[in-house]
């Protein structure tokens, strides 16, 4: 990089004259998630003086803490703005709809997301009113035609349900909702904001921006949200602080920042950082600075008093954009639709769109490529463009735009049929690229365009194949948003390559903890088949469906599904599919207490899968084999099975096998007591899942670990671990272990004798059991439930309702035929009664008590359950 390039390279100059402000507002966003409430602050000031950038500066300083971020959804409001428009632009975002999207997928989208959020009676309601705001019709709940004759109501209602839908979210997982430019919203927008600024009570920071006019229209803004609600007003920087801003941006300048230019650009700034950074680039463009051979800027003072400037910031991009010649505008027309990355290639592709090729094609000929590169080189030294160090491309060149507003405002001018052919070329130009294909980053660059050229089948069809590559990279989240977009867009086009996305969709959704999701990926897979008469992809759809039966404890399901899976896999003569079958029905047999049975079935697959030579399903079976022997009480014939496992998995290089097995290790190393190796076990794969980035595999070892130190009697070092663990599932969106985890803490807590929190832990960990419908999981939270009220954490007045929570437990598990779940629980109630002053003269409850524990007793002697596994 040589001339104005470099030395421009350098003029950024950090924050400065922020610090108050900046530290004032990761404060209160501590406070709203750290205190778990709302805090609003609001930015003022006008253009240039440094609110964006003050927010960039928040956000990566959040992105850089360790453990639970936000989730951040942001939107600008604009002048031209219909009703609720900064509302509509931030909910899109929240769920992810473009403009254009097909009614019928925005409908399902919105469906979907609301659904994860409320429970299925408020579903309608929600998407009623959030439908109206952004364009997509819903049918009418009762609620919505109770109010629809009167619009008073019908808005008070609205809100309230909007209101709802936030802090449902929020309870989720903390919430950032950035509102910008807000003297441009709509008046609907301002009032429906401030009825949330003043009535949300969960975990959210809203994020306010605006220029004094909104101060203009609604005179009372400060005092919305009352206590809670903070302005900032940013004000011009002092002189001094715009003499250090503007010396640090002129510090390659020969003998040192020239006092003329300094005073020069602070005089005509006022202050206003923005317009400091374009004085810079005007002073370049107008030949005041020129780059030395030094690597210096050499300085024309004489030239400052010709140079006609700027008063705003966005007056300053505007003449820059202005004052481009017609083919260098036209040139960065095309980069700025390529994108934030573009490349020679791709923009010579786009200057030849109208031009007539030649009779013959002549190697070294292509005289326009000689004329853009010249373009690009000036454009950078101009402070246009950055050219990059290496290209994605070899051979290529690859650049960025140096500044985000001026691609913001070529782009802004462009119109849309023109842009479109723009993103048809690159997409054109981008697929014969060989990188492409291999690269997940890539292939959704080539969507994106390929979408808004309106390729829609093409553009789908890419998404899907960048989900893949993500899947195969154990990057989950985001393949599951690769291929709902990718799925959205296919539509009904091509059957078989829609049936095999719907598989590996809801392969990742039930990785996810996104169970309802799943289901209905999994049902459109099966009608897909069904209707072809496609034999061995239904037989994988069934397959698919009755594990997630099983897993949510719906046994009686999950077995026709499996059973009827095997049928169809056998019919087909799909050797690997039968083996599944099997491995899968031996897990239903295992978690139904049925060891032998299970064995069997276990062993079945195993043979099949060595007659077919596959390894990782060969170390697969064996792993959930050493699983049956480790719940029987065999150990030795489990550690065997894992040991195998493992060594298959670690000859295969399967990462997340290893994880797996040498935690189930570790579980067999703790309940002999060996607490050291266990803890040992689990390091290690927490070491290897860390490795590939498998933050739900994370999250699980984790989880053990912390259970570990728990039976250890290291308390405080289980809450800290366990809370690493929750904060990790919080972030993933994994109800599941996330439930798992608050019962370990709630566990944990009981133990400290903190009884508060243990009951807030283990509320959350039922209420979340019952969202994702477990109910092996729900009976166990149930158990320790009835732990923590058996205690006192709900008041000695109720007590009593411990022993509810223990019957409730006993008859899940007998529902789904869990017997050692069964004595579990029976064990539970009995160390309540025994201990319990309330219970100690109480004739009837104690007989029952011993009844229950000699048949835990019977239980755990038949089943060699070891003394330290008998509870939990």
């Amino acid at each position: 990089m040589k001339g104005r390039a470099a030395v421009l390279a350098t003029s950024n100059a950090p924050l400065l004259g922020r610090d108050a402000e900046l530290c004032t507002l990761k404060a209160e966003t501590n406070r709203a998630f750290d205190e778990k409430q709302t805090r609003i602050v609001t930015l003022i000031g006008e253009t240039g003086v440094g609110k964006s950038r003050i927010i960039t500066e928040l956000l990566d300083d959040i992105r850089a803490q360790p453990g639970k971020a936000p989730r951040v959804y942001r939107a600008a409001a604009r002048a031209t703005d219909q009703s609720y428009g900064v509302f509509a632009r931030l909910l899109r975002a929240r769920f992810g709809l473009l403009e254009g999207t097909a009614p019928k997928a925005a409908d399902d989208k919105v469906r979907a997301e609301v659904s994860k959020v409320l429970d299925d009676r408020k579903v309608g309601d929600v998407c009623f009113f959030l439908g109206q705001m952004i364009g997509v019709r819903f049918a009418d709940s009762p609620l919505t035609k109770a109010v629809a004759d009167d619009s008073v109501q019908a808005k008070l209602v609205g809100r309230a349900v909007i209101k709802s839908f936030f802090e449902s979210d929020a309870s989720q997982g903390p919430l950032l909702l950035i509102f910008e430019d807000l003297e441009h919203a709509d008046d609907d927008s301002v009032d429906l904001l401030r009825y949330l600024m003043e009535n949300l009570q969960v975990q959210t920071f809203l994020l306010c921006e605006a220029r004094p006019e909104l101060l203009i229209r609604r005179e009372d803004w400060p005092s919305y949200g009352g206590s809670r609600h903070l302005q900032l007003d940013l004000r011009p920087v002092p002189d001094d602080t715009a003499v250090a801003i503007m010396e640090e941006l002129l510090g390659r300048c020969e003998g040192g920042p020239p006092d003329a230019l300094v005073e020069a650009a602070v005089n005509l700034a006022g202050g206003t950082p923005g317009l400091l950074h374009q004085m810079v680039r005007i002073f370049h463009d107008s030949g005041v600075l020129e780059p030395a051979s030094d690597g210096k800027w050499k300085v024309n003072i004489e030239k400052v008093s010709s140079v006609r400037l700027p008063l705003t910031v966005d007056d300053a991009v505007s003449a820059r954009i202005a004052a481009l010649s017609a083919p260098d505008r036209r040139l960065l027309e095309h980069a700025a639709a390529m994108g934030s990355v573009l490349w020679l290639g791709g923009l010579v592709a786009l200057g030849r769109m109208a031009e007539k090729p030649p009779d013959l094609w002549r190697i070294g000929q292509a005289a326009d490529v000689g004329t853009i590169q010249a373009q690009l080189t000036d454009l950078v030294e101009r402070d246009y463009l950055l050219e990059l160090p290496d290209s994605a491309f070899p051979g290529d060149k690859e650049y960025v735009f140096k500044h985000n507003l001026e691609r913001e405002k070529v782009s802004n001018l462009t119109s849309a049929g023109v842009l479109r052919q723009y993103h048809q070329t690159v997409a054109d130009w981008l697929a014969q690229m060989e990188q492409v294909r291999s690269q997940e980053e890539y292939l959704g660059m080539l969507a994106d365009h390929l979408e808004q050229a309106a390729a829609t089948a093409r553009a789908g069809l890419t998404y899907l194949d960048a989900a893949d590559i993500a899947r195969s990279a154990y990057a989950a989240n985001k393949a599951s948003e690769y291929y709902a977009r990718g799925l959205e867009l296919l539509g009904d086009r091509d059957a078989a390559r829609r049936i095999d996305a719907l598989h590996n969709h809801g392969d990742v959704l039930q990785l996810l903890g996104r169970t309802d999701e799943a289901f209905k990926a999994f049902r459109e897979m099966l009608a897909i088949a069904f209707r072809l008469g496609i034999r061995p992809k239904g037989a994988a759809a069934h397959n698919r469906i009755g594990r997630l039966f099983r897993d949510i404890g719906s046994l009686s399901q999950a077995s026709e599904h499996l059973q009827t899976a095997l049928e169809l896999f056998e019919a087909s003569g799909d050797e690997r599919g039968i083996a599944s079958c099997h491995d899968d029905i031996g897990k239903l047999l295992w978690i139904r207490g049925e060891y032998e049975p299970a064995l069997a079935e276990m062993r079945d697959s195993l043979d099949r899968r060595k007659k077919i030579g596959d390894r990782r399903s060969i170390s697969l079976s064996l792993n959930n084999i050493g699983l049956v022997w480790m719940d029987h009480g065999s150990d030795q014939n489990a550690i065997e099975a894992f040991e195998a496992s493992l060594q298959i998995r670690r000859e295969i290089g399967d990462s997340l096998g290893i994880t797996q097995t040498l935690n189930n290790l570790g579980r067999l190393a703790t309940r002999e007591n060996d607490h050291k190796r266990a803890l040992d076990l689990f390091q290690e794969a927490h070491d290897v899942a860390t490795e590939i980035g498998e933050r739900n595999r994370i999250a699980v070892v984790l989880t053990n670990i912390g259970e570990a130190h728990d039976r250890l009697g290291n308390t405080d070092e289980a809450v800290r671990i366990l809370t690493r663990a929750e904060e990790l599932c919080d972030e993933l969106g994994d109800k599941l272990h996330l439930a798992e985890v608050k019962r370990g803490l709630a566990k944990a807590y009981l133990k400290q004798g903190d009884l508060k929190r243990a009951r807030d832990s283990i509320k959350r960990a039922v209420d979340l059991f019952g969202q994702v419908r477990s109910k092996v999981h729900l009976a166990t939270a149930l158990r320790t439930l009835g732990e923590v009220t058996g205690a006192g954490a709900w008041g000695e007045s109720h007590k009593s309702k411990a022993v509810d929570y223990f019957m409730r437990s006993i008859a899940i598990c007998k529902e789904i035929g869990n017997e050692l779940e069964v004595a579990k629980s029976y064990k539970a109630f009995a160390d309540l009664v025994f201990h319990s002053a309330q219970y100690k003269h109480n004739a009837d409850i104690q007989r029952e008590a011993v009844t229950l524990n000699e048949m835990a007793t019977e239980i755990f002697g038949r089943h060699k359950v070891a003394p330290a596994d008998q509870g939990g």
